[in-house]
């Protein structure tokens, strides 16, 4: 959640445009996101407040939830892909916004626990992070199921030097991907780490040069969206449920999952093709 102090680190005035991944196709008439279908099965979601490095505010966070609710209930869609720009996936939180708030307005209103819909697609959600994640940058690519990151990238959770602490999730998701110590000292220092330093903690699967890295997120995208959608997402489900549960309550889930998919079309359909040595044509049912 952090913007405004950190100016300092940007130096050059940073120029309006619009992301490598919005040149594919026209935008849906959302104010603060271009929305796009640059590949079969997959929505790409563009955060666009170039002036302010895609600083996360209400507005923004309304658009990018509608998005994505949209997406989740189409079934043409498989897959999701949230970007930046190759300067900034998202600086932080909007503090202009935030700046007056009390503790009653943001208790009573039960301030950014809106930011956490992206958790509760059901459909994979692929995060490409280029330039700057800080703060709720940071935890809003958390929220993906699958994070790549562009070279130059920089992630942080440095609310610490606003006074609060992480809001939207950094405190938690944070410490569970990378670990307690590693975790503890960023949030408590403020300090940043890079692309290869996120890559070897295990916080991002992949590290592309940026103007590779939204063609590279949509071709995994495309890849999951070319599978059973019924499958995917039972997948997603079983990974998602065993990280809050112990060993076994975990196993038992994944098996009762493993079961209900001899239920569908796609599971008859996919062992079909395996055996007749063609490509599955799955549909979902």
């Amino acid at each position: 959640m952090l913007i405004s102090t950190l100016r300092p680190y940007f130096t050059r005035q940073f120029r309006p445009l619009i992301s490598h991944a919005a040149r594919y196709y026209s935008t849906t008439p959302y104010e603060n996101i271009l929305a796009s279908n640059p590949a079969p099965g997959v929505t790409l979601l563009t955060l666009n407040r170039p002036k302010s490095l895609n600083a996360l505010s209400t507005p923004l966070i309304l658009d990018l939830n509608a998005a994505m609710r949209e997406a989740d209930s189409d079934p043409a869609v498989g897959t999701i892909v949230i970007t930046g720009s190759e300067k900034a996936f998202a600086a932080g939180a909007d503090i202009k916004e935030m700046k007056h708030k009390t503790f009653a307005d943001v208790y009573e209103h039960s301030f950014i626990e809106n930011w956490s819909e992206a958790t509760r697609v059901k459909k994979p959600v692929l995060a490409a992070v280029n330039g700057y994640a800080l703060g709720g940058g940071c935890e809003l690519a958390m929220m993906a199921d699958i994070i790549y990151a562009g070279e130059k990238a920089v992630f942080g959770q440095p609310e610490i030097k606003l006074g609060i602490i992480p809001g939207a999730g950094g405190t938690q998701r944070l410490t569970r991907l990378i670990g307690k110590s590693r975790a503890m000292e960023l949030i408590l220092t403020g300090k940043t780490f890079g692309a290869q330093q996120a890559l070897e903690w295990g916080l991002v699967s992949a590290v592309f040069p940026p103007e590779q890295l939204v063609d590279e997120a949509v071709k995994t995208a495309s890849m999951i969206a070319g599978n059973g959608r019924l499958a995917v997402q039972a997948a997603k489900e079983a990974v998602n449920y065993g990280l809050q549960v112990g060993l076994d309550q975990g196993l038992l889930h994944e098996r009762r999952l493993f079961h209900s998919l001899f239920a569908t079309e796609d599971q008859k359909e996919g062992m079909t093709a395996f055996i007749e040595k063609r490509a599955a044509k799955f549909k979902g049912k």
